[in-house]
């Protein structure tokens, strides 16, 4: 069986993800490498253990979140869809159940918010777990004169955790935000459509999401 130590170590997807990182980097967008993607990773894992679903599904949605943004190595636009085939044939080389690719790819594929659907349990707690990775230590630009509003609310948030509720019922992400880079309003404009997004992928895993910004509930 194909396990995530696997694919951390293959030097394949490494360069993939590092390249992916690079092109972004040259578009200006935030930071996509190995902090993000391990990240989803652990995250997903959280999501998926917490509910109690089984180890090997727990262990697809590692896969999926470690590579689910290697299409960006392509092209920004369609990166779910071309990362999702370039998994295909990456997974499919090593041996993997055409089961447990079509899990993962069905994941990857449904991951961006222009085109994402929680198609399964692993999606949706891919799209939760990519979603919800907004830090100040993402944004590249150090000169704060030339910052962008993306570049501002990543920068003003100085902490990000996604809690799931004692009882089971409830996935927040609590983030605090420095008010003195970013308003509350400024989050949304940005980051609503990921929302109703991490909404949807909550529902497939029976639970409700909610978003807290410096203590309080805003959705």
């Amino acid at each position: 069986m194909i396990t995530y130590k696997d694919i951390k170590n293959n030097d394949q997807i490494k360069t993939y993800i590092k390249m992916a990182d690079d092109s972004l980097a040259t578009l200006g967008y935030t930071e996509h490498s190995f902090a993000h993607v391990g990240i989803v990773s652990n995250v997903a894992k959280y999501i998926l253990t917490t509910m109690g679903y089984k180890e090997h599904l727990i262990e697809l949605a590692q896969i999926a979140g470690y590579m689910h943004d290697i299409g960006n190595v392509i092209n920004r636009v369609d990166h779910a869809q071309s990362g999702a085939v370039m998994a295909f044939r990456i997974l499919d080389k090593m041996g993997m159940d055409a089961n447990d690719i079509g899990i993962i790819i069905s994941a990857i594929g449904n991951h961006d918010e222009s085109t994402a659907v929680p198609v399964n349990e692993v999606a949706a707690a891919l799209i939760l777990a990519d979603k919800t990775d907004v830090r100040f230590t993402r944004v590249r630009n150090q000169d704060f004169a030339s910052f962008d509003i993306h570049d501002r609310v990543n920068f003003a948030v100085k902490e990000a955790k996604t809690i799931i509720s004692e009882d089971k019922t409830k996935i927040a992400l609590n983030l605090t935000i420095d008010t003195e880079f970013s308003s509350v309003m400024d989050y949304f404009e940005i980051f609503l459509d990921r929302m109703i997004l991490c909404k949807k992928a909550a529902r497939k895993l029976n639970l409700k999401f909610q978003l807290i910004i410096n203590g309080q509930k805003v959705l």
